[in-house]
């Protein structure tokens, strides 16, 4: 018996990493609902051996279906998910609406799963991308030696800020190629061939919004004690986010130790070789499922310190797969 799914947001690029992913862990759905705007209803978009329509998410009744994944921006989040919590749904929702309301479990589901047992509003969040990839290394090193601080600079590709920010990526580049003029619609200041440290708006102390998610998503789902500094950087690749994280420990832990932790650990892959080609980059782990981690070393700077860099697929584990391992959950915990 196969659940009835809808997926908010299905044009897209989360959206079609919905479909992809939900077609290769052979997601147990009996019906699919693929809404999106007006603009794309009727449109067409293959799923499996299926051609499925897309529909008006405003004329949709959410009584149709028992499970809805959603990617379609805080907007949207706000003004249709509580409609279809109330027709008895239960949501994973991708945008940043719900993540800090302290009724709904934000959830990364190998680190904080039981979480899931206090689901009082029907809604569960997704964190956000850099997040997840983090709190999946952090977590499992916690657990042995508890974390006091972390500093992390991220290195984050276009993709997050959606499709038309890597068409913006790519069409930049063509321009300075050809001679011709930039044009900027997505990004404050030229992408290609450069790196912006801005990402999302600008709070009153002078971090971003993305930055302070960072922080706050981190000790909501692990420990209110860690302190969290963030620096966002947008940087000209289309798809993976890379991340440098600094992680201080209250006692001493040896490098060789937390590799140990860390190969155990589901759904990560260390690869790390002190010579050429021993690391991850952005590109190589595209289209993995994996969290990665290279450059572990020592920092001499501060007691008890690592340093040490992360890579993720941001549309997969930093978005879709994780929301859909959250899904896989529920279906565990017989939710449905």
């Amino acid at each position: 018996m196969g659940i009835k799914v809808s997926i908010v947001g299905a044009t897209g690029n989360v959206g079609r990493e919905f479909l992809s992913i939900l077609e290769e862990r052979k997601f147990p759905i009996d019906e699919l609902f693929l809404l999106a705007s007006s603009n794309s209803e009727g449109k067409k978009i293959s799923f499996g051996k299926k051609e499925l329509k897309v529909l008006d998410l405003k004329k949709f009744d959410f009584k149709k279906c028992q499970l809805v994944f959603s990617s379609a921006g805080s907007k949207v989040s706000s003004e249709f998910l509580p409609k279809a919590a109330k027709a008895g749904c239960y949501i994973i929702d991708n945008s940043s609406y719900f993540r800090m309301d302290p009724d709904v479990p934000l959830v990364v589901p190998e680190v904080n799963s039981d979480d899931l047992k206090n689901i009082k509003k029907r809604i569960i969040a997704n964190p956000n991308c850099s997040t997840i990839q983090m709190v999946m290394v952090l977590k499992p090193l916690h657990n042995l030696v508890p974390i006091k601080r972390v500093v992390v600079s991220t290195y984050q590709s276009t993709s997050g800020a959606g499709r038309l920010a890597m068409d913006e990526l790519f069409d930049q580049t063509k321009s300075i190629f050809g001679n011709n003029p930039i044009k900027k619609k997505s990004f404050t200041k030229q992408i290609a061939f450069n790196v912006i440290p801005h990402i999302d708006s600008f709070l009153e102390d002078g971090k971003t919004k993305e930055e302070w998610k960072m922080e706050v998503e981190t000790q909501k789902i692990m420990d209110e004690s860690i302190k969290v500094t963030a620096t966002c950087v947008r940087v000209p690749v289309f798809i993976g986010h890379g991340e440098s994280v600094n992680i201080e420990f209250e006692k001493e832990i040896t490098e060789d130790k937390l590799r140990d932790v860390l190969k155990k650990s589901p759904g990560i892959s260390v690869v790390d070789f002190r010579k050429d080609e021993g690391y991850v980059t952005p590109e190589e782990c595209a289209g993995e499922d994996k969290v990665y981690v290279s450059r572990i070393r020592k920092d001499n700077t501060l007691k008890n310190a690592i340093s040490l860099w992360v890579v993720a697929d941001n549309l997969r584990k930093g978005a879709a797969l994780n929301a859909i391992q959250i899904g896989e959950e529920l279906i565990k915990k017989k939710f449905f």
